[in-house]
């Protein structure tokens, strides 16, 4: 037969194992999830309700969730939004990772191909007499050979090793774009929840400088009457300590503040120093959100995706446990030249070839191994089931996640109504606690307890609109978002 006779019959059997090669992977089932109707909390809202003007998006997890954030209409979020996807470690950490896990894949693949290397080079080699056939003690030679050779390699994939091993790769790989997906997410939610963190607190500094302003006033006025005997000494002592007290306080929420800002910087990849940013106080957030049906939640959320994509990279690879059982056949072979002298080497009568293995057999039966083998396939059945329980406890987490939004949110709404009566009853009794303080009938100590209530109503106020924001955020986050652009 004839060198390429030869090579043609190689490719032909590797062509017909390859195509009868089979998988020993167990046949994947999705888990059992109970899954709900509708959610607990979704206070009457039909699937098909689309209050506000937010709308979800179709699921598609092979998709990075959409600018979401674009429902609140503010420019300024939109800016932060964008510079955080552009900027973020953590979102550069999770593309990287998507790059590695596609190279991996790459590189299974590579398995089902040939590997064809190229050499050249000298060989010094000496011979003792036994070796040549002379005997012992008959003198050896020394031998110098020439060699520019290709070597082939092929391992027929009869019990499917291989492409168990190509799916595993695959499916790692599916599940690093979810987690990316993942990780755009939760950076997104995270920037908007710092955003909206900071116009809280805004708000609360402003009130709090109000506040200190006018207990500045209150205090000069206050120290005025007394110099002219109509205060008492305790009624300016009293005024002055709650000017203080305000003093603190603001100085309290100036310390949150300049936290919050300095997350939000790392968030955008920029040190804190760095961040130039000037809010307005945070306005009512009326945006509702039509949370759907819960088994729509198994295929917008990433993490999800992701934990379903594990399940079958495990599953895959207890086909590979499994073919490991099997004979393996390694097709290997070689072509080039050899000659005593440089020269000569490309002469064509230099020329060899070799067809089959160069150390050992080519087709090779486990025997025995000590249970090696019989412990890989129960540690890859193992960490199987593994990933069958955290696939459930994701999905679980996720309705959970859900439900707390949901929850969070309507009660927050009415809290807020009762915080706005309770702020315009106590600002009624602080003007009238005032008046007659001026007029003599009350002790200034009645002042002072109804500004300190109104103080307090109308802070816990706007923190109310700040977690009413963020409880919006959540629930975003927890329906897994859009999905619009993909990730290149």
């Amino acid at each position: 037969m004839s060198v390429p006779q030869t090579m043609r019959a190689v490719a032909l059997a590797a062509a017909v194992f390859t195509l009868t090669a089979c998988s020993l992977a167990p046949v994947r089932q999705m888990p059992e999830v109970d899954v709900p109707a509708t959610y607990l909390e979704a206070d009457g809202l039909s699937p098909s309700e689309e209050p506000g003007r937010w709308q979800p998006a179709q699921p598609a997890d092979q998709q990075a969730p959409s600018p979401w954030w674009a429902v609140f209409g503010d420019v300024e979020l939109t800016r932060l939004e964008e510079a955080a996807l552009a900027a973020n470690p953590d979102v550069g950490i999770a593309m990287a990772r998507i790059q590695q896990a596609r190279a991996l894949v790459s590189r299974s693949e590579a398995a089902w191909f040939p590997e064809i290397d190229a050499g050249f080079g000298p060989t010094r080699q000496r011979t003792s007499g036994a070796a040549d056939g002379r005997g012992d003690g008959a003198p050896g030679s020394t031998q110098t050979l020439w060699r520019a050779q290709i070597p082939v390699a092929y391992e027929v994939d009869l019990f499917g090793r291989v492409a168990s091993s190509v799916n595993a790769a695959r499916a790692d790989a599916a599940q690093q774009q979810a987690l990316a997906h993942q990780m755009l997410l939760v950076v997104q939610a995270d920037v908007a929840r710092a955003y909206f963190g900071l116009r809280q607190l805004e708000g609360e500094r402003r009130l709090l400088r109000e506040t200190v302003q006018l207990r500045e006033d209150a205090v000069a006025l206050l120290v005025r009457k007394l110099e002219v005997g109509a205060v008492a000494r305790h009624v300016v002592d009293q005024a002055k300590t709650e000017l203080l007290t305000a003093q603190a306080d603001h100085m309290a929420v100036e310390q949150q503040y300049a936290l919050a800002a300095h997350a939000l910087a790392i968030l955008l990849g920029k040190a804190p120093a760095s961040l130039r940013l000037d809010v307005e106080p945070l306005q009512p957030i009326s945006v509702r959100l039509a949370p759907g049906l819960p088994s729509t939640l198994l295929e917008r959320r990433p993490d999800i995706a992701a934990a379903e994509r594990a399940m079958a990279a495990e599953n895959a690879r207890i086909g590979v446990a499994k073919a490991a059982f099997f004979p393996t056949l390694s097709l290997t072979g070689a072509l080039g030249y050899e000659s005593n002298d440089l020269g000569n080497l490309l002469n064509w009568s230099q020329r060899t070839f070799l067809f089959g293995p160069l150390v050992g057999t080519a087709l090779n039966l486990p025997i025995f191994d000590g249970g090696r083998r019989k412990a890989d396939l129960a540690r890859a059945r193992g960490l199987y089931e593994e990933r069958v329980a955290q696939y459930r406890k994701t999905v679980l987490q996720a309705f959970r996640e859900v439900e707390d939004s949901l929850v969070s949110i309507r009660t927050v709404d009415a809290r807020i109504v009762y915080q706005r009566d309770a702020e315009e009853a106590s600002s009624r009794v602080a003007r009238s606690a005032k008046a007659r303080f001026g007029e003599g009938d009350v002790d200034y100590l009645i002042v002072v307890d109804a500004e300190r209530t109104l103080l307090r109503t109308r802070q816990l106020r706007i923190q109310s609109e700040g977690d009413r924001a963020r409880a919006t955020v959540d629930l975003v986050r927890a329906l897994g978002g859009g999905w619009d652009h993909q990730v290149k």
